[in-house]
């Protein structure tokens, strides 16, 4: 059984990373698992919570940012170059997220009579909440879109930069990094301009949640892959700075009282930047940290190892589909919080033991697949 789940790990992962990586799959799942707390403790809990999916931006970003640098520095942009690009980011993204939509796709078939296959093509496009709020069926997978919209959006807008106006690499990564940024920014203004905002529903469905209102999370990513390879020197001197900011910026955006409107213009078109902004400068200091040792480093990178199955299973999969369909009549007999309690860790437990099975027997297979799949 033991071998069952265990996972080699690579001795040259960054550990730093992992530990953000680690602690934004946190923060969604405990996000998720709310509704199963007592109501005292959910809102405790809340207070320890950040947004999970804003850090993740920002670190597939910084990480991808920096693979799309080095590709540059080292060849001549063509076509071959953005195909092969997108064929080893492909296989890392699409085999997970096409398993679990798939698996959904025929339990709604099987056991939903009200389930309408019309409403599902989108998602197979990645195009179900580019401009439009995302639907109820798979919600975890509206983050997936702006990911995928990132990967094919930004090789390109390089490729005209580079080839076609002959600006020179550094400059075009800037470029377009600021301009999306800046883009995004504004139309999330015009859209709280133009749109009434009042709830966090409303404000996560039209803000939050849309493509072309979130792909500057990426982008202060790619600003921090720029910093790292092009002023190294400045990235590794000011780390520990930048992690005191960095913290105090999180803190900032958990304060309620700041004499700003709830839904008014900060919380709708800038809070998410400033969380982005955070999470940038969290990055020097934690790619500083090369290496860990000890329990929490295992639990931290095989947790890392692992975020991206729990990502897309903890919610529609284990909440709605497993454990919505588990007779609780003879838990509830006993005490409410026994009740709740068996509740939330089997959640937790499934969540992770699921996330290993797929990481080890389907996830690792797929990525060893790319290594074989090149354009030449």
């Amino acid at each position: 059984m033991k071998s069952l789940f265990k996972i080699d790990i690579n001795p040259n992962r960054v550990y730093g990373l992992d530990i953000l990586r680690a602690l934004a799959i946190l923060f969604v799942v405990s996000v998720h698992g709310k509704k199963m707390m007592p109501e005292p403790i959910s809102k405790l809990v809340g207070v320890f919570i950040f947004d999970g999916v804003s850090i993740f931006f920002v670190l597939s970003g910084f990480l991808i940012g920096g693979i799309l640098i080095k590709l540059l520095e080292q060849k001549e942009i063509n076509t071959k170059l953005i195909l092969n690009f997108w064929i080893r980011r492909w296989f890392r993204t699409l085999p997970n997220y096409f398993l679990v939509l798939i698996v959904l796709f025929l339990l709604n078939v099987i056991f939903n009579e009200k389930f309408n296959l019309y409403d599902t093509k989108l998602y197979f496009l990645f195009s179900q909440n580019l401009f439009s709020k995302h639907p109820a069926f798979f919600p975890e997978a509206w983050s997936l879109s702006v990911e995928e919209w990132f990967y094919l959006l930004v090789p390109i807008l390089l490729f005209i930069l580079l080839k076609i106006f002959k600006i020179s690499i550094n400059k075009s990564i800037l470029l377009t990094a600021f301009s999306i940024v800046i883009g995004v920014t504004i139309f999330r203004y015009i859209k709280y301009d133009t749109i009434v905002i009042n709830d966090m529903q409303t404000w996560g469905l039209t803000i939050r949640k849309q493509v072309f209102t979130r792909l500057d999370s990426l982008m202060y990513g790619v600003i921090g892959a720029y910093v790292f390879f092009y002023y190294k020197t400045f990235w590794n001197k000011y780390r520990m700075l930048f992690l005191i900011v960095g913290i105090a910026l999180f803190i900032f955006t958990k304060r309620k009282v700041m004499g700003f409107e709830v839904f008014g213009l900060y919380h709708t078109v800038f809070s998410l930047s400033i969380t982005s902004l955070a999470t940038l400068l969290l990055l020097p200091y934690l790619s500083h940290l090369k290496t860990g040792k000890g329990l929490l480093f295992k639990i931290l990178t095989y947790v890392s190892l692992v975020s991206y199955s729990m990502y897309l299973i903890n919610l529609t999969v284990v909440q709605q589909w497993i454990m919505g369909n588990i007779d609780w009549t003879i838990i509830q007999n006993f005490d409410g919080s026994v009740f709740l309690l068996v509740r939330y860790l089997l959640y937790w437990f499934l969540t992770i033991a699921i996330s290993i099975l797929i990481y080890k027997y389907f996830e690792i297979p797929m990525m060893n697949l790319r290594d074989k799949i090149k354009i030449k």
